[in-house]
């Protein structure tokens, strides 16, 4: 099993006939996704890459009974690409694209009350089930089939972690980056409580970052109620005050913003918390072998 994506997903791509998501679609392609169309507005009727291009998400989801959507549109138009996802009953929301306006956020969150989608992003590298679904920018390649939940703010950190990982022979279950803005679709704690579900997954790597405070969130959640291990890694520790390193919500405000801090706090929780970036792999297998 998977969470969220797995190789009966039903996917497109908005913005399909852009550069980006025309390479990312046809890799997606290559390991078995059910890649059913796309949507580019004023190109419907169309093929592209051997799929049908509609002018709106709701002619595709009622022409494909597509149910997860990747977005790659222009920072301006994203939070419209969204809205206009959820209210065609896409179920996953994959938004790769990054600069999206804070307030443009703000409202696609307030707008989805009431809705039952999920976002993930923007600001994402995606989501990956290996050998069955990839709805994102990550290097499939590296990616090989398991028992090991995945879940990080940042994308090239989860492919640090996860070529580690295959190099002992250890595999994914899912795969995910929530993305590294300030306000993105989903959190830590959301993730965790669906891999906690997961009767495939056995244990979560959470791979947090200074700002904010979603890795301890989750991590008081995940103490009262994961049965799972939870390993996890706090990028930034050099990170000086005030100054954004990299991710829009990358940023330490207070002093439990800080990698020390999370870090002291994670430990406090009952997570396994990896201090070296390059033991990230190493201690996971020691944990699931223990």
């Amino acid at each position: 099993m998977s969470i969220l994506i797995n190789k009966d997903s039903r996917v497109i791509f908005q913005g399909f006939t852009g550069q980006h998501a025309t390479f990312h679609a046809e890799e997606a392609i290559k390991i078995g996704t059910n890649v059913v169309g796309g949507v580019t507005p004023g190109k419907g009727g169309m093929l592209h890459i051997e799929r049908p291009v509609f002018d709106t998400v709701h002619n595709a989801v009622a022409e494909t009974e597509a149910d997860v959507s990747a977005i790659f549109v222009p920072p301006p138009f994203t939070a419209d690409a969204i809205m206009e996802a959820i209210e065609a009953g896409i179920k996953v929301i994959v938004v790769i694209t990054d600069g999206v306006p804070v307030q443009d956020m703000v409202r696609v969150k307030r707008y989805l009350v009431g809705h039952d989608a999920i976002i993930i992003g923007p600001n994402t590298a995606g989501i990956i089930t290996p050998g069955e679904c990839k709805v994102g920018i990550m290097p499939a390649h590296i990616y090989q089939a398991g028992r090991i939940g995945v879940v990080s703010r940042s994308g090239t950190l989860n492919y640090e972690a996860v070529e580690q990982m295959s190099e002992l022979g250890l595999g994914l279950s899912t795969g995910i980056s929530i993305g590294g803005d300030p306000v993105n679709g989903c959190d830590f704690l959301a993730i965790m409580q669906m891999f906690e579900q997961d009767p495939d997954t056995d244990a979560v790597l959470m791979i947090g970052e200074i700002g904010g405070s979603q890795e301890v969130d989750a991590a008081i959640w995940a103490q009262a109620h994961m049965s799972k291990p939870l390993i996890s890694f706090v990028a930034g520790a050099t990170a000086p005050r005030g100054r954004r390193m990299g991710h829009a919500g990358a940023i330490i405000s207070g002093e439990s913003d800080t990698a020390q801090a999370k870090k002291k706090r994670l430990a406090e929780l009952g997570v396994y918390v990896v201090q070296n970036a390059a033991e990230i792999g190493k201690t996971i297998k020691d944990q699931i072998d223990s």
